[in-house]
């Protein structure tokens, strides 16, 4: 990621409700966004994401707060003023174009020649390996290859931020995971600040330098993605981002300090600031399993049996019923099973838990 002594984008303290809501769309949105830096917006639907994103863009105003560029306020700017350009997740071609003419067609409306435009088009074509197919129309190509040349007429203008609407959510698993790695390529090699809006959230922490992860017109927190990931700031994220489990636990003043009681059962190494009752995130990939009369050796124990599995491929998810409560692993479907029934004993060390009071 570049570094630089002014963001290229600044949100400040923006609201924005629509008429006849009852909630505001966005609530005192604020953050920066650096020059060549592969931000994400993150949220669920509903959380004002692409609300966020066409006002950037231009094509909705806030009824509080500053839209900055490169320190200058673009607030009141029209969209075709901004040095900025989106792309969609319909994709938006000319059908009656073909694949050069419409990654060309921003050139045209800005008065290039006929030369200029088409040469700097097939070296945008190049640029996302769709050179061959310049002479098709958009009915000829499958769903990722229309989505390359979106991609490809968006960058012809070298904007100074992309913006990215959920490019990705019409494609299969598959082409998901290859659009993935050649837009960091992309981003990377161009050195474009591109805003990407999604509510995958193995698309953010794959690609992003920085994630916000918003709810209800918040940002509920802003941070690396392992940031995100390893020390979520609240319940919301911690279940949003990746797969937890969020257990109940007691935190009770015990022999001179505060013991958290999980079931009952107290949890060897686990810190909070407060006695009463909590909640406690880890991760499926966190707790580990192993037999009934395993020592715990430092970690925290929960004795149980397997209720259900799941096989996911290269990993299970096993559900344990431990007393009152459930806890699932993930872990590695290489060798022995989990029949239903099976008594085990779980495991996970204090580090990896996250607890939240209030």
């Amino acid at each position: 990621m570049a570094k630089s002594s002014q963001a290229i984008l600044t949100v400040a303290g923006v609201d924005k409700t629509y008429d006849g809501a009852t909630r505001p769309a966005l609530d005192r949105i604020s953050f920066s966004v650096e020059p060549g830096e592969f931000f994400s917006i993150l949220g669920p639907s509903g959380s004002g994401k692409t609300t966020l994103l066409r006002m950037i863009a231009g094509f909705e105003q806030p009824d509080v707060g500053r839209i900055l560029m490169d320190g200058d306020d673009i607030t009141h700017v029209p969209p075709f003023r901004r040095d900025v350009r989106t792309v969609f997740q319909s994709y938006a071609l000319f059908p009656h174009m073909s694949v050069l003419e419409n990654v060309a067609y921003p050139l045209r409306m800005a008065g290039a020649r006929k030369g200029e435009r088409l040469a700097k088009a097939r070296e945008c074509l190049e640029l996302v390996s769709m050179g061959d197919f310049a002479a098709r129309l958009p009915h000829q190509l499958s769903g990722g290859q229309r989505q390359r040349v979106a991609l490809a007429r968006a960058i012809v203008c070298r904007p100074r931020i992309l913006l990215l609407d959920e490019p990705l959510g019409a494609l299969d698993l598959r082409l998901r995971q290859q659009m993935q790695h050649m837009l960091v390529s992309l981003q990377r090699e161009l050195g474009i600040a591109f805003v990407y809006v999604t509510h995958d959230q193995g698309e953010a922490l794959s690609m992003s330098d920085r994630v916000a992860v918003m709810s209800e017109g918040r940002i509920a927190q802003l941070g690396t993605p392992r940031e995100i990931y390893f020390d979520p700031s609240s319940e919301f994220v911690a279940q949003f981002v990746g797969r937890s489990n969020l257990l109940p636990i007691e935190c009770v003043s015990r022999e001179g300090g505060i013991t958290a009681l999980l079931d009952g059962q107290p949890l060897s190494g686990i810190t909070t600031p407060r006695t009463g009752p909590a909640r406690m995130a880890i991760r499926f990939e966190c707790v580990r399993l192993a037999a009934a009369d395993e020592p715990a050796n430092g970690a925290c124990s929960v004795a149980g049996k397997v209720e259900d599995v799941l096989f996911l491929g290269n990993a299970l998810e096993v559900n344990v019923r431990c007393g009152g409560l459930n806890i699932i692993a993930a872990v590695t479907s290489a060798g022995e099973g989990y029949p239903l029934g099976r008594e085990v004993r779980v495991l996970f060390d204090a580090s990896n838990a996250t607890v939240f009071h209030g």
